[in-house]
């Protein structure tokens, strides 16, 4: 009895000791055991240590001058040595010589064919191949309009050679990018070491931005098709291979077990069970790899892939919105033909090919249906041929930039400023501009650079692991030694900027989706064409509202992003549990309520899946941005490609990969999800 009166008392006294010691014990304790105090403890402790050490030996300010290292000049002159040895040199003579002549030569040859066609052929062969991809019913009549309609547009526009260039560097480089996709996906989808491997290469490979992918092989093979096409084929592959593998790994158990059971080898598991399992993955892949080939080819003109995206860049340069809306117009038709082509193939896998196969319709299923379309295409061409009509008629063009300039004129002219009420959007421009572009940059630029490695490191840690803080670090600390601190810091206000707008309307429209049907499904077909449409292409009508500038490439890089912010964030909120939103009803909660204390926190991943895509996303453009008054970091590597000063660009655009493995890490919380299960 004495006893257990005894011990409450002895416990109290530990608590309220007239030091005070024990609580403070108890606390950090907690704090020590607590998840956000197990990282950041050390991370302070690290911090009080490093920081004064760091500031004492080079100061406070920006980037210290100490701790830079010029590379452009060796690169410049590793460039000029790339340019006086490339046709005497045994590297380039009997190597690197080959691609770009292997190149060459298909990209011609497919250019060829495309031209012994002639616009009647090719439209034709098209049309056929549509109608044969998309089925015998109206899904298949639907993608063989759009087809016809994509190839006589760009014909009326006067773009029928920019669209056979662009689609003959397409067709090699997609034909290369699937194979090296597929034997790459083929590998990780039946190797776990492998996959292990592959994984962190494919995660940089997508967070880069387009634009780093064309200096370096502008260094090696110098601006022109070769570098455009294997500047294409790498950045096309990781779709391709991620889907493959995703397609392999996922194959049924069952039907695995059941073949084995068979008495089936492996060779014989693998061509009956596993990648006719896995087909429609493979498709799904080759479908995102046709659209990144042709996001990247239209970019590419830049270092001389010609086509459609040169006339785009050309009239951009000169701010002739008419001539670039006449070729991106075509670009977006082609987009959408492309897209809609594959992924009714697509769907149709397992669906109709056991309804085609009876009846009538038998007659069209498989190679007779092949057979039909090529003897189709042939007699197109045989008779398009004969009737002499292998180019595009000039008499049936429409000069369409002459009334899109006038419109272009009076939106200068009535909407640019003095608008009442709404100002203008010059007014917006400027707004945006002195309110949140410039305070930001110029925050950023004053803080002290430990400061700013400090908050990277303690944004990276809080969503993912000790490894993932040191690579944001590094990634951070790198740009400063390559010299472009404050260039970067200068594309970074543009990020967070565009950022920030997107992920406003992002969600907004999101939540908004998700809770009325009727808008959800007004906006499923926007969003659709929206996000097959290649990065060059926002910049086009932005550029004719609001001019060149900062905010032109931020509003074209938040119309880039916003569609896959609001899919994510539709479907994070529509795939909460039911029975946790009934339960908050019975509770009485309003529907603000049931948003706010149910569905946004139960969507928590989703969102922040939805920021990563956002902050890669808007990266994406606003280097791109460099071609319409950006400046920063893609003005740099516009720079560096237009005047031959790759040093310049080649800097700049490993800052820009750096700066993108900085926002990938920080916004990546899968990545301390899956090392901490």
């Amino acid at each position: 009895m004495s006893v257990t009166a005894t011990a409450p008392d002895q416990t109290s006294l530990e608590k309220r000791g007239p030091d005070g010691a024990p609580e403070r014990a108890g606390r950090l304790k907690a704090l020590l055991t607590h998840p956000l105090g197990r990282k950041l403890v050390p991370l302070t402790v690290l911090a009080a240590v490093l920081v004064p050490i760091a500031a004492g030996l080079w100061g406070s300010g920006a980037w210290p001058g100490a701790l830079t290292h010029d590379v452009k000049e060796p690169l410049d002159s590793l460039n000029q040595w790339i340019i006086d040895n490339r046709d005497t040199h045994p590297l380039f003579l009997y190597f690197l010589l080959h691609f770009s002549n292997t190149a060459t030569d298909a990209i011609n040859a497919v250019y060829n064919v495309l031209d012994a066609l002639g616009w009647i052929g090719v439209t034709a062969t098209a049309v056929l191949f549509a109608w044969r991809a998309g089925g015998l019913g109206r899904a298949g009549l639907k993608v063989a309009g759009i087809t016809l309609g994509a190839f006589v547009v760009c014909g009326l526009l006067g773009m029928w050679d920019p669209t056979m260039i662009t689609l003959a560097l397409m067709v090699v480089a997609v034909a290369v990018s699937a194979v090296i996709g597929a034997l790459l996906g083929l590998a990780a989808g039946l190797s776990e070491r492998f996959n292990r491997m592959l994984r962190p290469v494919l995660d940089t490979m997508q967070v880069m931005p387009a634009f780093s992918y064309l200096l370096p092989m502008a260094l090696i093979f110098g601006p022109g098709t070769p570098a455009a096409l294997f500047s294409t084929i790498i950045y096309a592959v990781p779709p391709m291979t991620r889907l493959t593998a995703l397609g392999l790994r996922g194959a049924d158990p069952a039907v695995l077990e059941a073949s084995s059971s068979l008495g089936a080898s492996f060779w014989q598991r693998l061509r009956t069970a596993r990648v006719p399992l896995a087909r429609k993955q493979m498709l799904l892949g080759l479908n995102q790899t046709i659209m990144m080939a042709l996001s990247m080819v239209v970019i590419a003109s830049i270092v001389g892939a010609g086509g459609l995206g040169e006339e785009v860049f050309t009239a951009l340069s000169t701010t002739d919105v008419g001539k670039a809306l006449a070729a991106g117009l075509p670009i977006v038709l082609i987009a959408v033909w492309l897209d809609r082509t594959t992924g009714a193939a697509g769907e149709r896998f397992g669906a109709t090919s056991a309804a085609e196969a009876t009846g009538a319709r038998r007659l069209l299923h498989g190679w007779r249906a092949w057979t039909l379309v090529t003897a189709g295409a042939v007699v197109a061409t045989v008779a398009g041929r004969l009737a002499g009509a292998t180019l595009w008629p000039e008499a049936w063009v429409y000069e369409v930039s002459t009334p899109v300039n006038k419109v272009q004129e009076w939106i200068t002219d009535n909407l640019y400023q003095d608008v009442p009420v709404l100002g203008g959007t010059k007014v917006w421009a400027d707004h945006i501009t002195e309110w949140m572009l410039n305070p930001l940059r110029d925050g950023l630029l004053n803080a002290p650079w430990w400061l700013l490695l400090l908050l990277v490191a303690v944004l990276a840690l809080l969503v993912g692991t000790w490894g993932t803080a040191l690579t944001a670090v590094l990634s951070m600390s790198a740009v400063g030694v390559l010299g472009v601190w404050p260039k970067t810091l200068d594309t970074l206000s543009q990020v967070l900027v565009g950022l920030a707008l997107t992920l406003v309307l992002g969600f907004a429209i999101g939540v908004l989706a998700a809770r009325v049907g009727w808008v959800e499904r007004r906006l499923r077909l926007v969003l659709d064409v929206l996000q097959t449409l290649p990065q060059f292409v926002y910049l086009i009508p932005v550029v004719a509202l609001m001019g060149v500038g900062r905010v032109a490439a931020i509003t074209a890089a938040v119309a880039y992003a916003l569609p896959a912010v609001v899919r994510i964030t539709t479907q994070g909120i529509k795939e909460v549990d039911p029975a946790a939103l009934e339960a908050a009803r019975s509770m009485g909660a309003s529907g603000a309520q049931q948003l706010r204390q149910v569905q946004l926190p139960l969507a928590r991943p989703a969102l922040l899946v939805a920021v990563n895509q956002g902050v890669v996303l808007v990266l994406a453009v606003v280097v791109v941005g460099g071609l319409v008054g950006g400046g920063a970091l893609g003005y740099d590597v516009v720079f560096g490609l237009a005047r031959g000063e790759l040093g310049v660009g080649l800097v700049a655009g490993t800052a820009i990969v750096c700066l993108g493995l900085v926002l990938d890490r920080v916004t990546q919380p899968t990545a301390a999800t899956r090392k901490e299960g």
